[in-house]
């Protein structure tokens, strides 16, 4: 069809899209939105994507793995020497490519579990666009047997997300600037990742050699929590040590520099914040210095407390958790126990540099001198 569109052009003196309008509309079965400026053999296009000239150009869909007419318009359309045509140069190509452009199967990278993860930089620009991209390019990777399809929309493009419920993606995971989309291929059970399943807090057993305990009156808190003095408390940042975050944690509420000690103990909980499980770190930490002042948005007071004072608060007396993690932060002090160092180490599996919690295990340490 595209060489009998090219004899047309040629015979009648006209550019290929006009020769194009001329026969799509003597035969009545379709329109052709293209709108072409032409002069003898000379063609400047301005176009929108045209259902038309897609089905014209259909067969070459098979051309390319990641993308639907990458190829030359000379290639596409069987011309020998497209320059002859009047479609040569940068301009000619530009001109077909803004007239073919919604074709595209969304630019993606192969994840190693035999999925793909699109391109979130390069997405359409509008709905249309991005519609038809995302039913061709699901079409695509299921006749090339691909799997899992992770779709990251920016914030920017939230207006996609209804687009691609209605292709079938559901709902992965949100952050500040996106949401992550996902889409099970097979007819198998799915095996992508879930979301993640926790949140991770850390809490500062920060005491002085006068054995006071450093300790806060939330300034938000629960009836439950009246007149309660306890322990600095707060969640890990994204991609922060657990060491860091417990000295920024105590450093932001009460104003104290601390030193990272150990991990004394930690606690699993489920159904927590959002129906996620939590895990919570206490840490023991040592003060270089002690002046006091405290973040007034989120602490009510904060001060030195005598430790034993501290135990004896009903609060604590009554919870047989928090009951038992003063008995392990005690016997800490009394160098009873040896709570949790981090290590640097290097996995040759992903060459990661990770942070490996233990007891440190030399002879020499064994009455926890490092207190």
């Amino acid at each position: 069809m595209e060489s009998g569109l090219l004899d047309t052009a040629a015979a009648a003196g006209l550019c290929p899209v006009a020769a194009g309008r001329r026969r799509v509309g003597s035969t009545g079965t379709a329109r052709c939105f293209l709108s072409c400026s032409c002069a003898s053999r000379d063609c400047r296009v301005s176009a929108s994507y045209s259902h038309s000239i897609s089905r014209m150009l259909s067969g070459v869909r098979s051309a390319a793995r990641k993308r639907l007419f990458r190829s030359d318009p000379a290639e596409l359309l069987g011309v020998a020497n497209w320059s002859e045509t009047g479609g040569g140069g940068a301009g000619g190509h530009q001109h077909w490519w803004t007239a073919l452009e919604n074709n595209f199967v969304l630019e993606a990278t192969d994840d190693e579990y035999g999925g793909v993860v699109v391109d979130a930089d390069r997405l359409p620009a509008d709905r249309a666009a991005f519609a038809r991209s995302l039913a061709a390019s699901l079409s695509y990777w299921k006749s090339v047997g691909k799997k899992g399809v992770w779709l990251k929309l920016p914030v920017d493009l939230a207006e996609f997300v209804p687009l691609a419920v209605k292709e079938g993606f559901k709902y992965h995971h949100a952050e500040e600037a996106y949401l992550m989309m996902t889409y099970w291929i097979p007819d198998e059970p799915n095996m992508l990742p879930a979301n993640a399943s926790h949140q991770v807090g850390v809490g500062g057993f920060v005491i002085n050699d006068q054995m006071e305990v450093l300790v806060v009156q939330e300034k938000y808190r629960g009836s439950s929590l009246d007149g309660v003095w306890k322990l600095p408390t707060g969640f890990i940042l994204a991609s922060e040590e657990i060491y860091t975050g417990a000295s920024r944690e105590v450093k932001e509420e009460t104003g104290v520099d601390t030193e990272f000690v150990d991990v004394v103990a930690f606690r699993h909980a489920h159904n927590v914040a959002f129906h996620k499980s939590d895990l919570f770190f206490i840490c023991m930490l040592r003060p270089v210095s002690s002046e006091i002042k405290i973040d007034e948005t989120e602490i009510q007071a904060a001060k030195w407390m005598a430790l034993e004072e501290f135990v004896k608060q009903p609060f604590i007396q009554e919870d047989h958790m928090f009951q038992k993690i003063m008995d392990i932060c005690i016997q800490r002090l009394r160098k009873c126990y040896c709570g949790l160092t981090p290590h640097h180490v290097v996995s040759k599996f992903d060459d990661r540099t990770s942070t490996l919690y233990y007891n440190v295990a030399e002879p020499e340490d064994v009455n926890c001198s490092a207190a």
